[in-house]
């Protein structure tokens, strides 16, 4: 069919929605660069934070068992792995779906409980692939304000009243939130869940990070809070404190609510890769998950220390600020004018350095003069040559940082 006639193809009105995430291009636009970049965009775990080794032999395990580890799985998720997660989570087995990453998760949710026009309350800035799920079942995304206690939940409540009718789901990731690293305060976390029960609105808890916490425990999730109300559900995923390519996560929600997930799943993927399911099941079952947290949790906690004492030394005498997250991955740094992190990217790239523009964190208009980066996925001599190579684009590009 020609150009012309592929424009006349019948899409679905909810293909309007369907955005794609620039976090996610950004990986294949990397692949296409010849020259040597520090790579500050993609969330990603640092390589030698992957436990390799040990999944290597698992792996080798696996395959050596034969047929039914290449078969179909229950699409709940595979039994021992269910148990380990269990044990894992303290979360009891009936609450519990296995899915292929967290953003299966996400898009679970969504599909249950996303109708066309709804309104969901989203952080802003928030984590785009979020967003556009959100937006894929042709949900209206209300965007909230974040400070240094997360989301302000008296601003949501006043955009929530100025509404015909409140928002059918509050989406938020309390916990080093990305892109900001910031964390919803327990006060917060508590007025949340107390305006969400009057709204009678459902609250989806992203938490992919808090495992990852550098000083002490952060405050309780969401879903515990609410003493595992059934209007509550957790997303949550291996990819960021064990191996993202094995694309395993988990969904915490009501029992009758998990029923309804398989059912959805089912008519998407069938199961979760049963290969990486038996993976993490004996990964789990080593015992060593907690000694591999903890020192996931040294070394990124160093990391970040480096990459605030580099951003200090490049940018703290040009009025730029940056967030210092307790946990997670991320850094949110905002320049002083004129600096629009879209319009410098390309110049950025050139100069060897990648990272996410702000404005892909926000729904409309907004973040232009901020960016995220990443200060886990390298070493922090090679990130600090990442900054460099921006603060170089920059004088380049405006005279100043």
């Amino acid at each position: 069919m020609s150009e012309t006639g592929a424009a006349f193809l019948p899409y679905a009105a909810r293909v309007g929605g369907l955005n794609g995430s620039e976090i996610d291009s950004s990986t294949s636009l990397l692949q296409r660069q010849n020259h040597d970049i520090v790579r500050l965009a993609m969330g990603s775990p640092a390589a030698e934070a992957i436990p390799s080794e040990v999944l290597g032999t698992i792996a080798a395990e696996i395959v050596g068992a034969g047929a039914p580890t290449f078969d179909y799985g229950p699409t709940e998720g595979e039994a021992g792995l269910l148990t380990q997660l269990e044990r894992f989570t303290g979360t009891a087995r009936e609450r519990l779906l296995v899915t292929a990453g967290g953003m299966q998760g996400l898009d679970l949710v969504c599909k249950l409980f996303v109708d066309r026009g709804d309104v969901v309350a989203v952080e802003a800035p928030t984590y785009t692939n979020g967003s556009a799920t959100i937006s894929s079942y042709e949900g209206r995304l209300l965007e909230v304000p974040v400070d240094e206690d997360g989301m302000v939940v008296e601003a949501l409540a006043e955009l929530g009243a100025a509404l015909p009718r409140p928002p059918k789901m509050i989406y938020a990731i309390p916990t080093f939130q990305n892109p900001s690293g910031k964390t919803l305060s327990l006060r917060r976390r508590e007025e949340l869940l107390a305006l969400a029960e009057s709204w009678g609105a459902m609250v989806l808890e992203d938490d992919p990070y808090g495992r990852l916490a550098f000083d002490g425990a952060p405050p309780p999730s969401l879903v515990s809070l609410s003493d595992e109300a059934p209007w509550v559900i957790g997303v949550q995923t291996f990819s960021k404190i064990v191996a993202p390519g094995l694309r395993v996560g988990w969904v915490e929600a009501a029992p009758a609510v998990i029923a309804r997930m398989i059912d959805a799943k089912q008519c998407m993927d069938t199961c979760t890769n049963v290969p990486a399911q038996l993976l993490m099941e004996r990964f789990l079952a080593l015992g060593e998950m907690d000694a591999h947290l903890v020192r996931l949790r040294s070394i990124y906690r160093e990391r970040k220390d480096a990459m605030m004492a580099t951003l200090d030394a490049a940018f703290g005498a040009d009025g730029a600020t940056w967030t210092d997250p307790g946990g997670g991955f991320f850094t949110w740094v905002t320049f002083a004018s004129p600096v629009d992190t879209r319009d410098l990217f390309e110049a950025a790239l050139a100069a060897g350095v990648a990272y996410i523009p702000g404005d892909a964190f926000a729904a409309g208009p907004g973040f232009e003069d901020s960016l995220r980066l990443c200060f886990a996925s390298n070493t922090s001599a090679r990130a600090a040559d990442g900054v460099a190579r921006l603060r170089a684009a920059i004088v380049a590009k405006y005279g100043s940082g």
